[in-house]
Parts: structure tokens; sequence; C-alpha cells
């Protein structure tokens, strides 16, 4: 996935002829070798993300190997030092262990042995930076006025600016949206980017509550209202005053409840159960399906002034097959969501990991692409971090897919990924896809892709 050329490799010694040796060796493996003589010097020209690894003597004048060890370990913890130990120094090369050392070669070594460790450990590096990087963007994504529509493609672009511009609006709101395809991402989005961002945002699943108390659970009820009201009850509605209502799958609310739901979005009021006096409403009401609610009120199965007073403004959300290109980006970012929370640590994918993705249908969508990235991080060690182990019992060939199709998808993908590395500089994506500049040109035109866009501190 990376050219090593782009990725330096620190050697220091006070040896000239080890530097020269230990400096070819890398160079002719393709590193990008960057001789220093002392520690100190190192250390100067040592620059935070440095994305390569060092490698240095543990015996030299000044600074020596260990002191070395201890400031680059303060400065960056997760910067791999490889140290060069005496033979028979097994006590040292021990100790350089326990100081966090990513390993230890021991005099006189093969080039073999030093280039080996050098992969390891840029591989190492690599997923430390790209993980720094993400939890970075999920540490703003907290501080950003409400929850992040993760993407790139056409299509989730257009629902974020959709989004944006009705939370500046008054109004309800349908989604639409197969099963899994976040529709309570995009109602919190719309919430907390509206006015209301600092009211209750209160999700009810219209499919999970019992009909013999939905309507108490909407709208509350007085003391003595039925067997057992011993209190007065709040409902929802009037819970969420100055906020927002979220009734997910409101295609499952009982007739009966339709009626005065439209009551309630006509008239902006609600009466509890067992009173006459009708409480004021101040709120938003957004509601999802996942049902064509038109051709269910032809059928009877929804009212029809209910859909008609809902599809004001419609917002439909993609299924994840139609954005196939942001499926690496939304697996690494549940990822790291995933690692944040369980502590633990799992490998970037490799290409035959990203063809399983692209090559899935994602029946579940975005919510099955969640729950696949969580088994990576939790479970991916047993079985090597193989994605098609992890999906196994799930078939993983797209039925609506070409090969040609797949392959183009899976290259668009690996641009998309370099050019978001390295943050729109076409030379540098270059020299990772090991690319021509004129032909990266010409698959950026083939694709609809821009390196400007890359360029952005934040995507939407």
């Amino acid at each position: 996935m990376h050219e090593p050329a782009t990725l330096p490799v620190m050697i220091i010694d006070d040896e000239a002829h080890l530097r020269i040796t230990a400096g070819q060796t890398l160079e002719l493996a393709g590193y990008e070798p960057r001789a220093f003589e002392s520690a100190e010097a190192a250390l100067a020209a040592l620059t935070p993300d440095f994305p390569g690894v060092i490698v240095s003597d543990i015996r030299m004048p000044g600074m020596d190997g260990m002191a070395l060890l201890r400031e680059v370990r303060g400065r960056d913890p997760d910067l791999p030092v490889i140290l060069i130990t005496g033979h028979g120094d097994i006590s040292t090369a021990v100790e350089a262990m326990r100081e966090g050392a990513w390993d230890f070669l021991e005099k006189p070594f093969a080039g073999e042995r030093l280039v080996e460790m050098v992969h390891r450990g840029i591989d190492k590096r690599r997923l430390s930076l790209e993980n720094r990087e993400l939890k970075a963007e999920l540490e703003a994504q907290q501080s950003a006025p409400g929850p992040r529509l993760v993407g790139r493609a056409p299509a989730i672009h257009r629902l974020a600016s959709m989004v944006q511009r009705i939370s500046q609006v008054e109004t309800d709101v349908l989604l639409f949206g197969e099963t899994g395809a976040g529709k309570d991402l995009v109602a919190r989005a719309i919430h907390e980017r509206s006015r209301r961002g600092g009211h209750p945002f209160v999700a009810i699943n219209c499919g999970a509550v019992p009909e013999s108390i939905i309507e108490s659970e909407l709208f509350g009820h007085e003391k003595g209202a039925f067997t057992g009201a011993v209190e007065r009850r709040i409902g929802k509605f009037e819970h969420a005053e100055g906020g927002t209502v979220f009734l997910d799958e409101i295609e499952s609310m009982p007739l009966s409840l339709q009626v005065k739901l439209l009551r309630v979005l006509q008239e902006r009021s609600i009466e509890r159960l067992g009173a006459n006096v009708p409480v004021p409403l101040n709120l938003r009401v957004i509601a999802a399906t996942k049902v064509d609610l038109k051709a269910a009120a032809e059928a009877g199965r929804f009212r029809e002034d209910l859909y008609y007073r809902l599809e004001v403004v419609t917002l439909p959300i993609p299924p994840l097959r139609e954005r196939r290109e942001d499926i690496p980006l939304l697996f690494q970012h549940f990822a790291v969501v995933a690692a944040n929370r369980s502590g633990l640590e799992a490998p970037p994918l490799d290409a035959g990991g990203i063809s399983a993705l692209l090559a899935h249908d994602w029946p579940g969508n975005v919510r099955e692409l969640r729950n696949l990235a969580e088994r990576y991080v939790l479970l991916g060690a047993t079985c090597d971090y193989r994605l098609d182990a992890l999906l196994e019992g799930v078939d993983s060939d797209s039925g609506d897919l070409a090969l040609p199709q797949q392959v183009e998808l899976f290259e668009k993908s690996l641009i998309d990924q370099a050019l978001a590395r390295h943050r729109g500089r076409v030379s540098e994506a270059c020299e990772q896809l090991g690319l021509p500049r004129k032909t990266l040109y010409d698959k950026l035109r083939k694709y609809g892709l821009k390196a400007e866009d890359y360029r952005q501190s934040e995507a939407p």
C-alpha cells in the first residue's frame, strides 16, 4: 500500500562505516536513509509525526542509545526505535525492550534482518499515525455543532448540504431510507445544527413500543386516567419542549394514533390522557420510515392525510451500496471509534480487505459495516484480521456488479485514500500509488475526483 522510497529511516552511529553500510542496505531496499553521527544531531532533526523509524547504536559518546530512546519516548511513544547492541550484550537488550524499544539488532547483523525489522516498524508507524489522525478528526467532530456525516461520495455531499439547509428552517421532516442507512444519525445532525440543538432530542421507535401504552408514552397521562396511573406522567412530546421528537419506523404507528399525531402536527398541542386542557408545544417533529408511505397509504396501511402532512420535506438517505467509495473510509472511522472505546488497535486494511469490503452488498447498510469494524477490532486477532473470515456466513459476492466494475471501484477507492492521506498533494499520492503524474490525472478525470477537494481542513 505504500512505496518505501517515501519513508525515511534515521541511522544514528558514531562509526562512519556502519552508517554507510546500513544506509546503502536500506537505500537498496527502497527507503530513504538519513545518517547522523550523534543522538543530539538526530534529535535536532526529528520532526513531529516523523513517518519513519529510528535505528541507533546503544554505545555512543555523549548521549547514548538508551538516553536517546527515553527522549524519543517522551516526545512520541509510538515512534519505533530499533537499538543496535554489542555481541552477547543480552542484559542491555533486555533493558532496552523494557524501556520501550521496538526491537534490537545484535552485532554483527545481516542486511536482510535490518530491512525486515525496518519494514515491520514502518508498518507499525503508519498504523499509529493513521489512528492518531483519525482520533484528532474524531475529537474535532465532538466540538462541531452536530454529528458528522462521514464520506466523500456525491450522494453524501448532497445529503450534508440538505441537512445543513433544513436545520436552519422550522419545518417537520420525513426521512426515507433502508434499515441501517443512518436515519437516526441524520435526525440528530438536523437537530444539533438547528437553533433547537440546546434542547432535548427525544427518539421514539414506534415499532418497539407496545400499542397498549404508546399513546401514554407519547402524550402522557393524568393521575387516575386508567388503572395503574397513580400519578401524572409527562409524555415524550411534552418532555421534548423546545427540541426535537424523532419518530422512527413511523409506518408501525397504529392507525388510531395516527389521527392524534396529525392533530399534534397541525395544532402544535397535545392533551394528556384523562385531561381536557391542551398543552401547547414548541418542537420539531422528524419522522423516519423504511417503506414507501404513499404506497402504504394507498393500500390503507397508513393514513393518507398524515402522509401528505409529513411529506412536505422528504430527505432520502442513500444506501451504502450507492456510495461504495465511502466504504473503506467509514470502516476506518468505525474501527478507530471501536479502538478508542476498547483500548485495542487493529492493523489498517490491506488490498484484499478493501476488495472484500467493496464486493459485499451491505444489506444492513452502515449499521452492518459498523458492526463488522467492531468485530475487526475486538476479534480480528483470532483470524489474522481476515475480513473474509469475519464475514463468514455472509455472501460477499455482489450480484449487482460485474468484475470490471468492482475493479474500477477498488482502484477509485485506493486513489481516494491516497489523496486523503496526503491531503491532496498529487506528487506524494503518485509516489504512494506508483503512478506517473499524467496517469493519475487521467484517472482523476475518469472517476470525477479533484485533488483540491482533499486540501480542505474538514470534510462535511
